[in-house]
């Protein structure tokens, strides 16, 4: 026997005796998909991009931030069978995961919010954790459930203004998703968002970054849209994913009927498009961890 089979042969002796210690649960990544513009297609971009997500196996965990609550809906979750959501969790009258609904699509599931989760901030707006509720809420996710299937990721989805519940989802997130629409104003946007995450990054969560941006509601047809691209790509370079969101009427109708549009209608263009960003933000993740 060699040198180094006798030194691993005696290292396997030295522990044989010692108590197995079990893996350590590891902490879900959580994205926050977060841009104070209303109608660039947050809700639609969490919604499929979890679906595509569980589609090649991660388990998946979509938060409802939004009051308005369409994420819930647009996963087929009937708003008389939201028995906790993110407004009972934030108010530390439930935990987070008694608040777990599954969704119709294997390995995705979402805490729903309701129209309570508007009047939030005149409740906790004094109390000194108040940016860290949903921070404090995910941290024991993934600990002490025997049996119960851990979440590789939660993407957050935020309401359309920067206000006290995109501050909890920003201080929580390992990093930033910003859906951008294709539109004159779309730089205006993306530069006060930077300030904010920037603030929050200062003040709050110092490893805060911008995971990257997908550009939606692409047109391909309008020099506009195409002028908008070019633009945000010279801005902001690598961070902007290669994937591009299209209009699709297909992306369009699937809310409607309580669905992603990868259940809806998988051959879409649309589906399709929400898949390579999927295996993107995948990449890129493997990516960051083989630098850290």
């Amino acid at each position: 026997m060699s040198d180094l089979s006798n030194s691993a042969a005696a290292v396997v002796l030295d522990v044989a005796d010692e108590p197995v210690l079990a893996a350590q649960p590891k902490p879900p990544r959580v994205l926050a998909i977060a841009n104070q513009k209303g109608g660039v297609g947050k809700t639609t971009t969490a919604i499929n991009l979890g679906t595509a997500l569980a589609a090649i196996n991660e388990q998946v965990l979509i938060i409802d931030l939004d009051p308005q609550g369409n994420a819930s809906t647009g996963l087929g979750i009937d708003r008389k069978s939201r028995r906790f959501s993110t407004y009972d969790v934030l108010t530390s009258e439930t935990k987070l995961r008694e608040a777990v609904v599954a969704t119709a699509v294997p390995r995705l599931s979402i805490v729903p919010s309701t129209l309570d989760l508007s009047g939030l901030e005149l409740e906790i707006g004094h109390a000194r954790d108040r940016a860290y509720r949903l921070r404090n809420a995910l941290g024991p996710l993934n600990v002490g459930q025997s049996g119960v299937t851990d979440f590789g990721y939660v993407l957050v989805d935020c309401p359309p203004s920067l206000n006290l519940l995109t501050v909890n989802a920003m201080a929580a997130a390992n990093a930033i998703l910003v859906p951008l629409q294709c539109e004159f104003f779309a730089l205006e946007g993306l530069s006060q968002l930077i300030k904010t995450v920037d603030q929050v990054k200062a003040t709050l969560n110092p490893t805060l970054t911008i995971h990257g941006i997908v550009l939606t509601m692409y047109d391909a047809r309008n020099n506009l849209s195409n002028q908008v691209v070019k633009d945000v790509r010279d801005y902001m370079g690598q961070k902007v994913y290669d994937t591009v969101i299209p209009r699709n009427v297909r992306v369009s109708e699937a809310p409607s009927y309580g669905k992603p549009v990868l259940v809806y209608d998988l051959k879409c263009v649309g589906s399709e498009a929400y898949l390579r960003l999927a295996t993107e933000i995948i990449q890129r993740e493997k990516e960051l961890r083989a630098t850290t």
